[in-house]
């Protein structure tokens, strides 16, 4: 592979300071031209240079983004050459704009991203896959699009897919199944994305973040991807940011930063309660537990959470973390995907106990009742949708159990009533398509 001789950019590295789209010319001035793959040993070199680079994947599951890469081209090796790239942009997470965010500053980074791995795996045709509700987000990958296209550089065919505003519509087996002309679900499917996917093609489904940091490190090479970050999880990663005063910030950290540094880098503000990391399917923790918890793959399996898809909310001491709690399973259980009889009646009969739990009357068996039915719940859907919100509901009962116990001796509190919520929570949305 050869590539232009440019200056590795200083921390951050995914993000400018500049809050306009990054046009082609700045794009290439600021990281210099990709590499050219030359030979089928290019593209499984630059899959090796992935793989030694530790990137995991930043839409969630944090898999081994090289792996993935090694696994789609294998596949597509055997298919005869046929397969896809699909960029997942589809944030249906309410409280996340990390993606959106990078979209819409540096565009062009992530198109690079998804054409190496269009050249590594041999696609003809990549996808973008952006939810409808982000309009200016699509307007800005639209125009640069059209830029690479009046630059006549020599790429496969990039096209734009649209997600409905749904939590499980990124979900990798509902985004093939939307591009392919069906409803945004996740599928029962017996083959995965990437053995049939998109036409039936091998299928590489990443997340744009992952594939923003796969363009730098194709340039830059694994080595210099590791200089920050640990040794388990290497590189940076872009975090969703509530703290208590600001509004949502999206930055990029370091990994081996702890919590209570990335809370306090937004600026000065009070100390929370409580934290929510990983988003809506993510779990509660208390500020004494969380405020030194490092932000890397090893320590946060240790605690038994995960980085999630990048989002860091702050609880305020004036809130009540019932009632938080309540309002996002609330939505969960709406957001299901209707397929499953655990998932579409089993998450709306524990919201409802929930919701009594933070707002009603409560009756003192509530809690036993909806521990219950979680286990009937978990591992029993064709997706994780059930298992992610059961997963939030769980840490939220034992991070304010205190809470519990002042609901069932004196009913809901002041702040569960009258406080303004913290997680936001859109408005109902209709259709799959």
């Amino acid at each position: 592979m050869s590539t232009a001789m440019v200056a590795a950019p200083a921390l951050p590295r995914l993000l400018t300071a500049n809050q306009r789209p990054e046009s082609l010319n700045e794009h290439l001035q600021h990281v210099g031209p990709p590499p050219t793959s030359r030979s089928e040993a290019d593209r499984w070199e630059l899959i090796a240079t992935l793989e030694r680079s530790g990137l995991r994947g930043r839409g969630g599951a944090g898999f081994p983004v090289g792996t993935k890469w090694r696994s789609v081209a294998t596949q597509a090796r055997m298919a005869g050459g046929k397969a896809v790239v699909l960029a997942n942009a589809a944030e249906g997470e309410p409280a996340s704009a990390k993606d959106r965010v990078l979209l819409a500053r540096r565009p062009h980074l992530v198109l690079d991203g998804a054409l190496l791995g269009a050249q590594a795996i041999g696609a003809a045709e990549v996808v973008v896959y952006v939810c409808r509700g982000m309009v200016e987000t699509r307007r800005t990958v639209e125009s640069a699009i059209h830029e690479r296209r009046a630059a006549r550089l020599k790429e496969p065919r990039v096209r734009i897919a649209l997600a409905p505003d749904r939590y499980v519509a990124g979900e990798e087996s509902a985004a093939v199944h939307r591009i392919n002309g069906g409803d945004a679900k996740p599928t029962f499917l017996q083959f995965r994305p990437f053995e049939r996917g998109i036409h039936g093609a091998p299928t590489l489904v990443q997340n744009v973040e992952s594939l923003a940091h796969a363009a730098l490190i194709a340039r830059f090479g694994d080595d210099w991807f590791r200089e920050t970050g640990r040794e388990s999880s290497p590189g940076t990663c872009l975090l969703t940011v509530h703290d208590t005063i600001h509004q949502p910030r999206v930055h990029e950290v370091e990994f081996g930063s702890t919590i209570g540094e990335v809370l306090r880098a937004s600026g000065p503000a009070p100390d929370p309660q409580a934290v929510l990391l990983g988003g809506y399917f993510g779990a509660w923790l208390p500020w004494a537990k969380a405020e030194n918890l490092v932000l890397d793959y090893a320590a946060l399996r240790a605690a038994q959470v995960s980085l999630g898809c990048g989002v860091l909310l702050a609880l305020p001491v004036d809130r009540c973390g019932l009632a938080e709690g309540a309002r996002i399973f609330s939505y969960l259980a709406r957001e299901t995907a209707g397929q499953c009889g655990p998932c579409v009646y089993g998450l709306r009969a524990v919201a409802d106990v929930f919701w009594r739990l933070a707002f009603g009357r409560v009756r003192a068996s509530d809690v036993s009742q909806i521990e219950s039915w979680a286990q009937q719940i978990v591992a029993r859907g064709a997706c994780r949708h059930p298992d992610g919100a059961i997963g939030m509901l769980r840490s939220c009962l034992t991070t304010f159990a205190g809470e519990i116990r002042d609901h069932l001796q004196r009913g809901p509190c002041p702040a569960a009533l009258h406080a303004q919520p913290v997680a936001p929570i859109p408005g109902p949305e209709e259709g799959w398509r």
